[in-house]
């Protein structure tokens, strides 16, 4: 019903009333947000990163808008620029979007991966409506030679995304309790989602680091402190960093950004921030590298 009514709100009382809400829910939740010392727990069986690393960072970014698609180009090269690659995640069926910008993705040694079908959050709302976008979405899967999925607002049904021809998807989070859906799945590492009807399944990916729009936009955070905090916390417990961020709301320019805009001055310090702290320490893969890597290492061991 949220949904439906949504597009009939004006955008700046949608936020205002998601910041009353944050600043209620903030306090109530801080023993497990941002940091739920529960979900530090090492997998069955685990065997560690590649090459001895102590711990997993994994870059995304979900591209919501036209907007957003604009400011790709921007975001690779600061991201080139510090020696760090992501995966661009679009919504094929949201915006325009030209094949040279996918073509120009991937030979940079980028990803990219498809967020949902439109981005009504309307995705799970039911089974019916579930099993007709997937097989749309398969379809631009297939098309762009994509692997990945990642789910607008993070709506998710572990028991039906087996329909998507993935490799991974991201739907979940460890902890984030200002999610529309806020069951955090209680883990900063990968795991195996099995497939009901037969051996298949996928690899989940759960965010792991506060997404931007939430800390920057509806919290109003003035810096990466949560950012660094959790991050230490995870490099400590060797787990998987995973930062799903927007180039919508990053504004590139020195000046003054428009309402839902923070500085992308903020994302090249998190990533000066790993460099500097961390050099030598974490492994950088695509995401759909960190799913090969766990479905050939890991998923004999979670599926016994």
């Amino acid at each position: 019903m949220f949904y439906r009514v949504k597009p009939l709100i004006p955008r700046p009382i949608q936020i205002a009333l998601r910041r009353h809400l944050a600043r209620h829910k903030r306090p109530l939740f801080q023993q497990v947000w941002p940091i739920d010392e529960r979900a530090g727990a090492l997998p069955q069986g685990w065997c560690g990163w590649p090459d001895g690393k102590e711990f997993a960072l994994v870059l995304m970014h979900d591209v919501d808008s036209a907007c957003g698609r604009d400011k790709c180009r921007d975001l690779m090269d600061l991201e080139q620029g510090l020696g760090f690659r992501s995966s661009f995640n679009f919504v094929p069926e949201g915006y325009p979007l030209d094949a040279e910008l996918r073509q120009e993705i991937v030979q940079k040694g980028f990803e990219t991966a498809v967020h949902g079908l439109t981005h009504d959050g309307r995705l799970c709302s039911s089974r019916k409506i579930f099993e007709r976008r997937a097989r749309r979405i398969n379809e631009y899967l297939k098309d762009w030679q994509a692997v990945g999925f990642s789910s607008p607002s993070m709506h998710h049904r572990l028991d039906w995304m087996y329909l998507l021809h993935m490799a991974y998807a991201t739907s979940t989070f460890d902890t984030d309790p200002f999610e529309p859906q806020p069951d955090g799945v209680g883990t900063i590492f990968p795991f195996w989602v099995k497939s009901p009807i037969g051996a298949g399944g996928y690899v989940e990916l759960p965010y792991t680091l506060c997404q931007d729009h939430c800390l920057f936009i509806i919290m109003e955070e003035k810096g990466i402190d949560i950012w660094k905090k959790k991050l230490d916390w995870i490099a400590q417990k060797g787990g998987m960093a995973l930062l799903n961020s927007h180039p919508d709301y990053m504004n590139f320019q020195n000046g003054s950004g428009a309402r839902e805009e923070y500085p992308a001055s903020y994302y090249k310090a998190f990533l000066e921030y790993v460099k500097r702290a961390y050099k030598d320490a974490y492994w950088q893969p695509l995401p759909k590298d960190l799913a090969r890597f766990w479905s050939e290492e890991m998923v004999g061991n979670e599926t016994g």
